[in-house]
């Protein structure tokens, strides 16, 4: 096992550094120069010489490669072309609202998908059955920003329970008014979250009903919970937390679109306007961090899967 971990994480070194590559140069092909953000309508030629002596734009492309990729090393993710204050410390602070919604909306959709995907596939033949599993056809196929224009409607309009967007301007130094900002996001995340997966648990738990080994358990006399939660439980796991791996990172990366339906000050928003500004410091700061939580989760999740089945372990212990 520590022979694995240590080729996996190696490999996710590796794909970072190829991300970084792909992300610093894919940036330098698009229109414009970077120095644009800079400048305003009728610059002189003289002020677009400074402005990219400034920005570093008038460099070999490759020796700008090397000056990034020397500061991330450093953990320095450089400054804002506009604001001129660290990308760091900023995207931290995003942070502190973006990973509370991703996690709290995946923590909602797990209780609400684990339920709803295995009684989908058990009661498969009953009309509640199917009903859960239309629910999460249905799901699937509403837009996520559909989904939080209506509750806003519904929840912070009409009934006035909750705020239609913003976040506290002292970030969580009042927890409950923070919760209660993240409120109708996190529910409209984990709707649309929660009938995705669930058909994933659902798919998983089919295939554990229909296997021999519950039958063969069944047969000798043990119940229909015991033999799942003995026999059951695991194989139905690996599968789905594969998914959760995915899922979780494709919630990160899609908070974007719910923190422009609430407004809230998170990365998404953040990304939002660099992009608008020309900001290439925040962009590829944005981007790497992005890049950087997202293979940190799929890690996790496969390490997660060998522990969950035994199969996996002896078929690495195997290859060593």
């Amino acid at each position: 096992m520590a022979s694995y971990l240590l080729r996996r994480t190696a490999f996710l070194v590796v794909s970072l550094l190829l991300a970084m590559v792909v992300l610093f140069f894919l940036l330098r092909v698009l229109p414009g120069d970077p120095s644009n953000a800079l400048l305003s309508v009728g610059a002189t030629k003289e002020q677009i010489a400074a402005a990219q002596r400034q920005v570093g734009s008038d460099q070999p492309l490759f020796q700008q490669f090397v000056t990034w990729f020397g500061s991330l090393l450093t953990l320095d993710l450089g400054q804002s072309f506009i604001s001129s204050l660290p990308v760091g410390p900023e995207i931290a602070a995003r942070l502190s609202v973006t990973v509370p919604l991703t996690l709290l909306s995946f923590g909602l959709a797990l209780v609400l998908a684990l339920p709803i995907g295995f009684v989908a596939a058990w009661k498969a033949d009953r009309w509640y059955g199917v009903a859960l599993s239309a629910f999460s056809q249905l799901g699937i196929a509403v837009p996520v920003f559909w989904v939080g224009i209506l509750l806003v409607d519904v929840f912070a309009i009409t009934l006035g329970w909750f705020p239609s967007g913003g976040f506290p301007r002292d970030d969580w130094s009042d927890p409950t008014a923070a919760l209660t900002s993240l409120a109708l996001p996190v529910v409209t995340i984990a709707i649309v979250m929660s009938a995705s997966i669930s058909r994933y648990v659902r798919s998983a738990t089919l295939d554990v009903i229909g296997s021999d080994y519950l039958r063969n358990a069944r047969a000798l006399g043990s119940g229909f919970a015991r033999s799942m939660w003995r026999h059951g439980l695991r194989n139905g796991a690996v599968p789905v937390i594969s998914v959760l791996g995915i899922e979780l990172a494709t919630t990160f990366l899609g908070a974007v679109v719910v923190e422009s339906v609430f407004t809230l000050p998170g990365l998404g928003s953040m990304l939002l306007k660099a992009i608008e500004q020309h900001d290439y410091p925040n962009i590829q700061g944005i981007l790497f961090v992005s890049t950087l939580l997202v293979l940190i989760v799929g890690f996790l999740a496969d390490i997660a899967q060998r522990l969950v089945d035994p199969r996996l372990r002896r078929s690495i212990s195997g290859n060593a």
